[in-house]
């Protein structure tokens, strides 16, 4: 598959179904989902320009403790009292459902951030193992040509052989790790990082209709 897309937007989160859940939930209580995702759902990009954590998503957590740092932005009330279907939900089935929903979305951001992590330093161990391999294997080379000339012992082939190996064999490690890191974050975006606009749109589509009806 295609590395991470750069500038990923944080809105393919919301195909999550930990996020979709704790939307229903919402909607449940009778919330305005608009006025939900403008409180408490950090719309930024998720990646640079490399693939790598953008320092928006880093910014979202304290640093040293990792603690969510994002203030909720109230600029429209997320329950209408004067509706008598609001009034028929109860406070604490409110309160159950934003503290739900504020969960999905820190859970979701954090995950992204860990496996964006996880991925960064998996690259950089795969490129430095990459280039480990490259080297032993020219030694192998060498120590083969200088053996065939006369010049050193096979003893010193089989080194090489035996280094170049155990090399090799570390880079197969760390490829199925590349492998590993890639489904996690295809699973924590909510299903891969290439962007369909369409179903970005479709997301916020749903939470404009959802205020509007009420």
């Amino acid at each position: 598959p295609k590395d991470v897309a750069p500038g990923l937007p944080s809105d393919v989160l919301l195909r999550r179904p930990d996020v979709l859940q704790a939307e229903a939930m919402l909607k449940a209580a009778n919330a305005d989902i608009g006025a939900a995702r403008a409180a408490f759902f950090p719309r930024i990009s998720l990646t640079t320009t490399l693939g790598t954590a953008s320092d928006d998503l880093s910014n979202l957590f304290k640093s040293g403790n990792g603690t969510w740092s994002y203030a909720p932005q109230l600029v429209m009330p997320i329950f209408d009292a004067r509706t008598w279907s609001a009034l028929k939900a109860s406070k604490v089935q409110q309160k159950m459902a934003v503290a739900s929903y504020e969960r999905a979305i820190q859970n979701a951001f954090r995950e992204v951030a860990d496996a964006l992590a996880v991925r960064g330093t998996v690259g950089e161990q795969l490129a430095a193992q990459q280039a480990l391999v490259n080297a032993l294997t020219e030694a192998y080379r060498l120590a083969s040509a200088r053996f065939e000339k006369g010049i050193a012992s096979y003893l010193a082939v089989l080194d090489a052989q035996r280094s170049l190996f155990a090399a090799q064999q570390g880079l197969v490690t760390l490829r199925l790790a590349d492998q590993a890191s890639r489904i996690r974050l295809y699973s924590t975006l909510g299903g891969g990082w290439e962007v369909n606009a369409a179903d970005v749109m479709k997301a916020r589509g749903r939470a404009a209709t959802s205020g509007a009806a009420r």
